[in-house]
């Protein structure tokens, strides 16, 4: 073959001088493509089918491998059914549960009373689910069509949608937040149908939606920042979750003390790693994007994919992001979850 291809350059030499460029394209494709292939890449982030179901089930997506017991609890918002039927008693106050806090919970359950996941994702046979952390890894990375394929997009607070869809999407089936974090007009971020699930840390947090609902004075104390004093998410749309998923998600997955002692400073999860243990339970497909932070002593850079906050603003927060960096290298190692795109 060789001497083949050399004949033909000595008759034909302005031919093979043209060749050339071609040829080394050919080599610098395959050359790429067997670098990505040998090195576990993919080209593509992977698409939420039931083919991808069955084979994250075949791989051993195996709970007991997990230093922590997931329950695989689904009902994930609290239901006014539970304090007339079940006596739903709880032997912890917000943010790990709702001792002291019922009375204001029977007036905004009894106004909100759907407090269902849609039945067309409860019914599906395996769900698939993102969680969209807001962390600065995630722009520039185009993922947005692909999130939009899954059958649940969680999102965290007032992380913003519009001018953004290319990185983060636009689908937004499940946004936490808390009063400190709500949009002033919900819809501007989500979509029609989103559903705005309030996480309670405190019983303020309670009272402020009360006070929204019923159309009540507005207590502004106690809080770390001023929440909307007009809030237009819709009745029917609203949810609270269950304190359950808090609690598990310090003492279960995270394993930090629920009651510190003396003058130890309280540390509670921060929503993100929340987002991830409820997809845990309700999910059988998990993948994650947007999660992790800068190293500390990078003080300048941003910290979200929007605004302009960097490492400064966590100095006095009451989460270990150190800690919850690690419990998602492990469950990433144990194959519970997956991220969308590469992560240091």
């Amino acid at each position: 073959m060789t001497s083949h291809v050399h004949a033909l350059c000595l008759l034909f030499p302005a031919w093979c001088i043209r060749l050339v460029p071609l040829v080394l394209l050919l080599v610098s494709y395959y050359c790429f493509t067997f670098y990505i292939q040998s090195n576990g890449g993919t080209m593509k982030p992977p698409v939420p089918t039931k083919s991808l179901c069955e084979e994250w089930m075949v791989q051993g997506k195996r709970w007991e491998d997990l230093n922590f017991t997931i329950s695989r609890k689904t009902d994930l918002f609290l239901q006014l059914e539970d304090f007339f039927w079940r006596q739903h008693l709880s032997a912890f106050a917000l943010p790990y549960g709702i001792k002291g806090s019922e009375s204001i919970l029977l007036k905004i359950l009894a106004v909100t009373a759907n407090c269902k996941m849609p039945a067309s994702i409860d019914n599906l046979a395996c769900r698939t689910c993102v969680v969209i952390g807001n962390g600065y890894t995630i722009k520039n990375t185009s993922l947005g069509a692909a999130i939009n394929k899954y059958d649940v997009v969680l999102r965290l607070n007032d992380a913003p949608v519009q001018g953004y869809e290319q990185d983060v999407g636009n689908k937004t089936t499940l946004r936490l937040f808390y009063p400190e974090s709500a949009f002033y007009n919900p819809s501007l971020h989500n979509n029609p149908d989103t559903l705005q699930v309030l996480v309670p840390f405190k019983q303020q947090d309670l009272r402020w939606l009360k006070e929204i609902l019923y159309d009540e004075k507005r207590v502004r104390k106690g809080f770390w920042k001023p929440p909307p004093q007009i809030w237009l998410g819709k009745t029917s749309q609203i949810r609270v979750l269950d304190p359950y998923y808090l609690h598990h998600t310090a003492s279960k997955l995270l394993q930090i003390p629920l009651h510190p002692r003396g003058r130890e400073k309280p540390v509670h999860p921060t929503t993100g790693i929340l987002a991830v243990f409820i997809a845990l339970n309700y999910c059988d497909v998990v993948h994650i994007a947007g999660f992790g932070y800068p190293e500390a002593k990078n003080q300048k850079q941003p910290i979200h994919y929007f605004g302009s906050n960097t490492m400064k603003s966590m100095k006095d927060s009451y989460h270990d992001l150190n800690h919850e960096a690690q419990t998602l290298r492990k469950l990433e190692e144990a194959g519970a979850i997956r991220y969308l795109h590469p992560h240091s």
